[in-house]
């Protein structure tokens, strides 16, 4: 499993001109973490030397004399106890030195643990006819040596087992894809399997229908635009998953949109089956970031909801501002400011009667009793923001 040529790419060349000079024992040993381990170098006769005149490195590091021991003229051993974990899985490199340096024989340990049993094992499918599958090692997860993890899986009832071929490298290595020959309503068993030199392990199995947990790519085509000149409101509308349309199925959508100097999504999450929504209550004059998501149901008739896709690519826009006053520009009429905001707070009354609990005695006479107290301040539309501000994202709510 583990051939020495590899440790031979990782040495000078003068040991491929003395490969015979001396031989190390035992090659390349598979030990747990805490074993000891004695090792010999035996010298070719060949070379006239004396094993006295040698000495051990392990990585690249000279061990202490302390722990050799001269077996004969031509043999010198080594003793190393409560071995560490391999630095790497190509194996930590015992190395027997001439007295001049020149490496005269080496050997690979691998040092590590036997794996445990793989955990979190899911699955999804993207279009009812393919499968991915993904796990975590077991305990600590780190074996120190080459472990190989095989995911496994056949129908419930009858069928033979199969291996999952198609396996990540990299950061998502522990993941196995299926990409055709899959059965519809019928659960399948599926499990992983892990085993190094050390041991082996194997994890729980899991039954599953391929229609329960079909996902999609987020929905695509998110745009996000202004209400006319409602100051408090965004538009927000996207195209259902293209990979889907060919399967008997109704999707549920959950919008979520923050402020943009802000890191609080809010989420909506009774959006239903359309690709479209209103989101009102929010601040005028302001940036919000949207994301969109779907969740297919009812594949084929399943009973059971699929799985949330991720969430789509931001997409954002500014609410209308409500600020009349703009820097360099002049002050409006007093009668065309007293019409612009009677004609808000009645989009806003009449809003607030049809959506907000509680509100059914507001009126526009409240708005009148209002700007008299306004007019009498003498104070800006800015001045009174100040002393009203805008309403916490705790407090926004959506039309859809």
């Amino acid at each position: 499993m583990f051939p020495s040529v590899l440790f031979l790419l990782l040495v000078p060349h003068a040991l491929l001109a003395s490969r015979q000079a001396a031989v190390i024992s035992p090659q390349d040993p598979v030990l747990r973490i805490g074993s000891s381990l004695t090792a010999t170098c035996t010298l070719s006769p060949e070379l006239g030397l004396h094993a006295s005149t040698l000495y051990w490195a392990l990585n690249g590091m000279s061990l202490s004399s302390s722990t050799y021991s001269l077996v004969s003229p031509d043999t010198l051993s080594v003793t190393l106890h409560n071995l560490s974990g391999s630095r790497q899985q190509s194996g930590d490199n015992l190395v027997c030195h001439g007295a001049d340096g020149h490496v005269l024989a080496g050997s690979c340990l691998y040092v590590g643990i036997p794996p445990e049993k793989p955990v979190n094992l899911t699955c999804w499918s993207h279009n009812t006819k393919d499968l991915s599958c993904r796990w975590s090692p077991g305990g600590r997860g780190e074996t120190h040596v080459r472990t190989k993890y095989t995911l496994k899986y056949k129908l419930r009832w009858y069928g033979r087992e199969k291996e999952c071929e198609i396996y990540s490298t990299g950061k998502h290595r522990y993941s196995c894809y299926i990409p055709r020959n899959l059965a519809l309503f019928t659960p399948y068993e599926i499990w992983v399997e892990a085993a190094n030199q050390l041991g082996s392990a194997t994890s729980d199995i899991i039954t599953l229908d391929v229609l329960d947990v079909v996902t999609t790519d987020p929905p695509a085509s998110v745009h996000v635009s202004r209400v006319g000149d409602l100051e408090d409101q965004l538009t927000v509308r996207w195209a259902s998953p293209p990979e889907l349309k060919d399967i008997l199925f109704q999707a549920k959508y959950q919008i979520r949109y923050r402020l943009e100097d802000s890191a609080e999504w809010k989420v909506v999450d009774d959006v239903g089956n359309q690709t479209s929504c209103r989101l009102a209550g929010l601040r005028p004059g302001t940036v919000y970031f949207v994301q969109v998501r779907c969740n297919p149901v009812g594949i084929y008739g399943s009973r059971k909801p699929g799985i949330w896709s991720d969430w789509s690519h931001p997409a954002a826009a500014s609410t209308p501002s409500n600020k009349r006053l703009q820097s360099g520009s002049c002050d409006p009429k007093p009668g065309e400011q007293n019409s612009t905001l009677r004609r808000e707070l009645k989009q806003f009354f009449g809003w607030a009667r049809k959506h907000a609990s509680g509100c059914s005695g507001m009126s526009i006479k409240l708005y009148d009793q209002w700007r008299v107290w306004l007019q009498k301040t003498h104070r800006t539309r800015n001045q009174v923001g100040k002393q009203n501000p805008s309403p916490s994202l705790s407090s926004f709510h959506y039309l859809c």
